[in-house]
This record gives C-alpha cells, structure tokens and sequence, in this order.
C-alpha cells in the first residue's frame, strides 16, 4: 500500500489528447516526511507515520516536538500513519508524488464542507408533506417520530434535523490524470471531499474498478 498526506488546492479542467475536457481536483502532495517506521518485531504490525505541512514550532507540544526531532524532520502540521507501505523507507526521507503514475486509480479521504444545521428535507432527501390540500405547516417536516403503544418513544437511530457536513468520506476510485512531480502536484479526475484548502489522504485504490482488476 502507498498513501500520501496532501492539500485540497482546488479545481480545474484539463484535455486529454482528443480534446475531450476532463475535470480534475488538484492536490498538493508533498513533499511528506517520514516521521516514524513501526515493524512487526517491535510494535506488532508494519506501517509508516507521514508528515506533512510546515508548522511554527511554537504551536506543537513538547512531545509531538521531541517526536520530530528524534526524526530530524521539521516542524509538521499533519501527521498520518500507513500500514503495510510499500517503499522501503527509514525516519528522514522524503516522498513525494512520484510514488504514483497517470493512469492509477486512487482513494481520496477528506472531511467535507460544514453545512450548518439542516431540516430533514435538506440532511436526508425526505419528501415533505403536500403544499395544498388542507396542510399547513408540514411542507418541510418528518412527521410523526414516535409510536402510539409499545415502545412510546422515539427508535435510536431516527433520522431528524441537526448538523449536516463536516465528517469524514472517502471517495473511491479515482483516477490520477497528471502527476506534476517538480510541483508536488496530483490532478486527480472527479471531485474530492473537503473546501479548497482542506487536508486530505490520497491513497491507492483498495477497490480496483472491474475493468482495471482483470487486466
């Protein structure tokens, strides 16, 4: 497995060589620090703790910063560990994107953009009550929420207004359409969750599409 940790810069559009328009999100992938390698021997499984994202080294903790200094790595905003990488690494290297190619298919995990307190129609695609025919006040509401008899109260789980956004997705899939190495940058074909500026986590795909998979 490779990941990498990454910035949310934005979208655009680029043409492939028939001139068809390809939207894309650009990523700004490195360069990401290797803080910490964990092996089987002496933590029980393999992975590899990234950093990425320079930081005042007044903002971080007197451990976080031990943590660093031990890896000779600069101060770093984000940290984020992968199991089972595949490159041989050792605490101070670098990577970048390089570790991926055009044309591989990619996961993109992000928190995606706060959307405030939302009613049901909003947060959960619910039809709302009828506009004429006698209703009043139930054009945008859930309706009844609880039972009559047994239990008497309202189920765990029940679908109602509140928060909407802000969580974490991961978007499956996505295919790598440029890899700009002098910049750091990946253009990655579709849409990733997250406002430009966000952190995100590119990973590749644990999903391979059917068509790819049986090449």
């Amino acid at each position: 497995m490779i990941g990498l940790i990454g910035k949310k810069l934005g979208q655009t559009r680029v043409y492939d060589a028939s001139g068809n328009v390809i939207p894309v999100t650009v990523v700004q992938a490195g360069p990401n620090y290797v803080v910490q390698t964990k092996t089987v021997e002496t933590d029980g499984y393999n992975a590899v703790q990234l950093g990425f994202g320079p930081q005042k080294d007044s903002r971080l903790t007197k451990a976080v910063t031990g943590h660093l200094t031990k890896a000779k790595v600069p101060a770093l905003r984000r940290l984020r560990e992968f199991r089972n990488f595949s490159p041989e690494v050792k605490p101070g290297d670098i990577v970048g994107v390089t570790l991926f190619a055009e044309g591989d298919f990619v996961d993109a995990i992000g928190i995606t953009k706060g959307r405030g307190f939302e009613g049901v129609v909003k947060r959960h695609h619910f039809r709302g009550g009828d506009a004429t025919h006698g209703a009043k006040g139930w054009h945008r509401r859930s309706g009844a929420i609880g039972q009559r008899l047994f239990p008497g109260t309202v189920m765990r789980g029940m679908k109602m207004p509140g928060h909407m956004g802000q969580v974490q997705r991961t978007v499956q899939n996505l295919q790598v359409v440029k890899v700009l190495a002098e910049d750091q940058i990946l253009l990655i074909k579709g849409a990733i969750p997250g406002a430009a500026g966000e952190y995100v986590v590119i990973r590749d795909a644990k999903k391979r599409p059917k068509a790819v998979a049986n090449k």
